[in-house]
């Protein structure tokens, strides 16, 4: 399949599943609901992924430091599966796992991603849900989400970590990202270009 690509994030995935978090690890976060909307840029990053909607994308792990935890060359998929004003769901399958789907939301006016994990069954694992919301420093290509109140509570190494989503700017390519204290610890990319059956 087709691979060309630019910059995404996953294994992580697996990498964040650790034990809650403890007091002493959170940094106290409070999470400024006065936004009305969206800003500019959010937007129209949320309708440039919006307008995959329906569509499947074949990738793969382009980075991960930790090589112990990489998938090596499973095949990677992502499926734009349902759109609506506030909700976009992306099912993201990894070889034969398919139990992580990326959220992106408009909640309370802010734009906010989430890692929804799913056993076989459909019931939540006991590490889902976590992520953030958009710092507020992107583009219509590129959003950037540091950990949110939720995530420091659920994740015990969820400070530094900082999740990103980036289209070039021909709209050919997408890549997912994780960060640690700026140093990239994973990095997905998937051929928009071109979708698969």
């Amino acid at each position: 399949m087709a691979k060309k690509i630019v910059i995404l994030s996953f294994g992580i995935f697996i990498m964040l599943a650790c034990s809650p978090a403890t007091d002493d690890k959170r940094e106290e976060k409070k999470d400024d609901k006065d936004t009305i909307a969206l800003t500019g840029a959010e937007r129209d990053f949320f309708k440039h992924i919006s307008s995959l909607c329906g569509k499947k994308f074949a990738g793969e792990e382009k980075f991960m430091r930790d090589k112990e935890r990489s998938f090596g060359d499973a095949e990677m998929i992502i499926h734009v599966e349902s759109c609506t004003e506030n909700e976009i769901r992306i099912p993201f399958h990894v070889g034969s796992d398919e139990s992580r789907t990326w959220l992106l939301l408009e909640d309370e006016g802010r734009l906010r991603l989430r890692h929804d994990h799913r056993h076989e069954d459909g019931t939540p694992e006991e590490t889902t849900m976590y992520g953030g919301y958009s710092d507020q420093q992107g583009t219509e290509y590129s959003q950037y989400f540091p950990p949110d109140d939720y995530t420091y509570e659920t994740l015990e190494n969820a400070e530094g970590h900082k999740w990103s989503f980036t289209l070039s700017e021909d709209l050919k390519t997408l890549a997912y990202c994780l960060k640690f204290d700026d140093e990239l610890i994973f990095r997905a990319e998937f051929n928009i270009d071109e979708p698969i059956n």
